[in-house]
C-alpha cells in the first residue's frame, strides 16, 4: 500500500494499480488510481458489500486507457477505517470528503447499485462537484421494493452457499444458461488481481449498509428534476435487486437523461454486456 500523496505512476490495468491511502475527516480511505493524469477523473461508486476488488476489470481498464479512474472503499469497508454509516446521505458526505482530500474540484461519476444511491445524494448536496453522471443498476429514493434488498441478499447468499458459489452469481445475473455463463466469467475476472487484495466486508458492515438501503427505499421521493448534469442510465431488463422499472423511473425524472436496458440480463447487466456498455460510457464521457 502507498500512504503518501505523491503523483501515482501511470497504470492502465486495474489488477496492477497499487492500493493507496489518504486520511481526511478522521478516516483513512483506501483507493486505487489509474489511467492518465489530467482531465476530469472518473470516480467509481461501488455496490453493496463491494470493496476495491469488486470492480470488473473489463469495465475499468478500457475507461482508464484515456481517463483517470479512481475507485475507493467506503468508510468502514475493506481497508478504509471507521464505522459504516447507516444512511446513504452520510455515505455521500464521506465520498465528498474523500474526493476533496484528493484535491478534485470536478469529477465524473460512474456508480453501480448502492453506489448509485450515494451518487444521487452527492449530486443533491454538491451539484457543483459532478460534471457527468453514469447510474447503473440503481434507483431513486423511495423506489418500489428497494427496501426489500436485504431479503433478496440473504436468500441469494444462502443459495450461493448451498451451491458453493459466489453470491454475486445469483444477485447480479439471471439463472438461465446465458446468465450462468456470464456470472462465472465475471467472478473469474474479479480474481485476476493476485496480490495486494482488499479485505472483504464484515458481517456487521454489511448489515449496516443494508439498513442504509432500507432507509433509502422508504425515504420520501427526491426531486430528480433538479439534476442538471448529463446523465446516462443503464441496467439489465430483469434486475431482481433494484427493479429495472426504477431505471426507467430515473430516466423519466432526470431531464435529458439517456437510458439503455440490456436484454436477458439482471442487476449486473453492465458486466454481462461490458463490450457494449463500455464504448457507450466512454462516448458519453467524451462527448
Amino acid at each position: 500500500m502507498v500512504s503518501d500523496r505523491s503523483q501515482p505512476s501511470v497504470v492502465t490495468t486495474y489488477k496492477d494499480a497499487p492500493t493507496r491511502m489518504i486520511s481526511a475527516g478522521g478516516v483513512t480511505y483506501a483507493y486505487r488510481d489509474l489511467g492518465p493524469i489530467g482531465g476530469v477523473p472518473v470516480v467509481f461508486f461501488v455496490h453493496l458489500a463491494g470493496t476495491l476488488d469488486n470492480w470488473d476489470p473489463r469495465v475499468i481498464d478500457p475507461i482508464a486507457e484515456n481517463h483517470r479512474v479512481i475507485t475507493f472503499d467506503n468508510r468502514g469497508v475493506g481497508a478504509t477505517t471507521g464505522l459504516v454509516p447507516d444512511t446513504v446521505e452520510a455515505m455521500a458526505d464521506d465520498a465528498f470528503t474523500f474526493i476533496r482530500a484528493l484535491g478534485f474540484e470536478t469529477i465524473d461519476v460512474l456508480a453501480f447499485s448502492l453506489g448509485g444511491f450515494v451518487a444521487q445524494a452527492l449530486v443533491a448536496r454538491h451539484p457543483e462537484l459532478v460534471r457527468k453522471l453514469i447510474l447503473t443498476g440503481t434507483g431513486p429514493a423511495g423506489g418500489k421494493d428497494i427496501d426489500k434488498v436485504a431479503t433478496t441478499t440473504y436468500l441469494d447468499t444462502l443459495r450461493a452457499a448451498l451451491t458453493r458459489s459466489d453470491p454475486k452469481e445469483f444477485l447480479f445475473f439471471n439463472r438461465n444458461a446465458t446468465g450462468r455463463i456470464a456470472a462465472k466469467a465475471f467472478v473469474k475476472r474479479l480474481q485476476e488481481r493476485t496480490s495486494d487484495r482488499d479485505a472483504p466486508i464484515t458481517v456487521t458492515a454489511l448489515r449496516t449498509q443494508l439498513k442504509a438501503i432500507k432507509n433509502w427505499g422508504r425515504a420520501p421521493s427526491a426531486d430528480l428534476t433538479a439534476i442538471g448534469q448529463p446523465t446516462l442510465i443503464a441496467n439489465g431488463d430483469n434486475d431482481r435487486m433494484v427493479p429495472s422499472v426504477l431505471s426507467r423511473s430515473l430516466h423519466h425524472q432526470i431531464p435529458d437523461s439517456e437510458l439503455v436496458i440490456y436484454p436477458d440480463s439482471g442487476h449486473g447487466g453492465i458486466f454481462q454486456y461490458h463490450e457494449r456498455f463500455v464504448p457507450l460510457a466512454v462516448e458519453f464521457l467524451d462527448r
